[in-house]
């Protein structure tokens, strides 16, 4: 109520009132991730927005002013929706650009999990997987595991964009 009295009595005596400044950047001073991604997504062609939540994770800890090397950080995705057909070998092909993602993470030390009961559940052995995955017995257990070793979760919710930004901007 005060400030705007103020604003009134200034405007009243005709001098100019200061605008409020704007935002400002900030360096969190971020120490290496420690982070496990829980994938269960109700259509496996979501698993391409499902990566770029890893992404954001990597890319602003790998950049100045953090410069963390891919050995620095330590996460983990445990998959069990499905978007288990996108690592079965089989798919490769339908899955192409989200295996070479998943690939190229997987060479920079992010682990990829799938759930042993839900592979199961899909018909898949551990040999239909990519190489690159690891099948364990439960994502339920796994998750309660990682997250006992000091793991944060982070679960990506994917959306359908329905409304385009230069329309609500």
């Amino acid at each position: 109520m005060k400030s705007i009295l103020v604003v009134l009595m200034g405007l009243w005596l005709g001098f100019s009132v200061p605008v409020q400044a704007a935002g400002k950047s900030v360096a969190t001073p971020y120490a290496p991730a420690k982070v496990m991604f829980e994938f269960y997504l109700d259509d496996p062609q979501k698993i391409g927005s499902a990566l770029f939540w890893v992404r954001s994770l990597m890319n602003p800890l790998q950049a100045a002013p953090y410069s963390y090397s891919p050995e620095d950080l330590s996460i983990v995705v445990v998959i069990h929706g499905t978007e288990i057909v996108t690592v079965a070998k089989k798919n490769e092909e339908k899955y192409q650009e989200a295996v070479d993602r998943m690939r190229y993470y997987a060479d920079l030390g992010v682990s990829f999990k799938v759930c042993g009961q839900a592979a199961e559940d899909f018909g898949y052995a551990v040999k239909d997987f990519q190489d690159f995955i690891e099948v364990v017995p439960n994502a339920i257990t796994e998750l309660a595991h990682w997250q006992q070793q000091g793991y944060a979760l982070i679960i990506p919710q994917i959306m359908s964009k329905t409304i385009d930004i230069e329309s609500i901007r």
